[in-house]
């Protein structure tokens, strides 16, 4: 008999209800409810949606509670759906529109083959993700827009969590657009950055930390972290950039940073921490991402992470919680 309060069936159920969510967060049905109930064919309208169908979607969606009926045939948003506006607090929509994007599900839909290969299916087909972003740009417009809300709870969390004093000079390695590196700047007055990343991305930073009126106290340094990083700082920021490299790979860049460390300086890694046992932790999730977008790319736990560190010249010294499952790990030099 099946169980269907089990953990199997809800992620078989599952699949429907998110596909659901897909349908009206792509629809923007939530923005069309936003300012009071509708009937179905009029937000059938409003959407340009076949109306039958709709109604379909709007029946599953009541039971995941993101809408309510009013009266038979009329929805009102509930606060949950509110998550799928854009621009509000706490939006979801960008998160729920990238994980339905067609790459996204080949990814995913073809884990066993990344599992049997041992190397990912994506990356077979697509090449790198983001040479797939390039390609696909409003792909890469909706991962820009998720990794930006993520990032948001973890701009503020950075800058208060962990104590700066002393920090004269922080390099924020792989900093794209440099928002966490702002926000740091923004709450320590006397402290200098350098952002260092790619090319491109570096031109981007410029622009978006002038905007915020800290241009003039940060440097901008582009290359490859394979290569080198700059030397001299005080403190390095490396967020959410070693998981998406394999152990080889995370030990050179690792490395690079101990090796152009002020001999006073630390070194801060913006990581998931995932537990040595089998509690729960969305990092665990997330760690399929990693192995089905990338060649290596993994999440990783504090055993692994110690010892990764180790390896480049580093001691691992503590571990402070941050939103959403992250951690900070500070590391001293040997």
């Amino acid at each position: 008999m099946i169980d269907s309060t089990g953990p199997v069936w809800n992620a078989i159920v599952g699949i429907s209800r998110f596909a659901a969510l897909a349908a009206m967060a792509e629809l923007n049905c939530a923005e069309h409810l936003s300012s009071g109930p509708m009937s179905v064919s009029e937000l059938a309208k409003a959407c340009d949606a076949h109306e039958p169908s709709l109604t379909r979607v709007l029946r599953e969606l009541e039971t995941v509670g993101v809408v309510r009926t009013v009266v038979p045939g009329v929805y009102e948003l509930t606060d949950e759906g509110q998550t799928l506006r854009d621009g509000v607090p706490g939006s979801l929509r960008s998160a729920v529109r990238v994980i339905a994007e067609n790459g996204y599900w080949y990814a995913m839909g073809n884990l066993a083959q990344t599992v049997r290969d041992g190397r990912s299916a994506f990356t077979t087909r697509f090449g790198p993700l983001y040479g797939y972003f390039q390609e696909h740009p409003e792909a890469a417009r909706l991962f820009n827009e998720y990794m930006a809300i993520r990032a948001a709870p973890l701009e503020a969390a950075l800058a208060t969590a962990y104590d700066f004093t002393g920090v004269r000079t922080l390099v924020d390695v792989a900093g794209g657009t440099g928002h966490l590196l702002a926000a740091v700047l923004d709450r320590h007055p006397g402290m200098r950055g350098v952002l260092f990343d790619i090319a491109h991305v570096v031109e981007d930073a410029r622009e978006s930390l002038r905007a915020r009126g800290l241009g003039d106290r940060c440097e901008f340094e582009s290359g490859d972290f394979f290569d080198s990083v700059p030397a001299g700082g005080d403190l390095y920021l490396l967020a959410s950039v070693i998981h998406n490299w394999s152990d080889e790979a995370a030990l050179r860049i690792l490395t690079n940073v101990r090796k152009a460390l002020a001999g006073h300086g630390r070194l801060l890694l913006l990581e998931m921490v995932l537990p040595d046992d089998a509690a729960p932790h969305i990092g665990k999730d997330l760690d399929m991402r990693m192995l089905a977008f990338t060649d290596g790319g993994r999440e990783r736990t504090l055993s692994e992470h110690t010892r990764l560190l180790g390896e480049a010249g580093f001691t691992l010294s503590r571990v402070l919680p941050l939103p959403a499952g992250a951690s900070l790990i500070e590391a001293l030099p040997d």
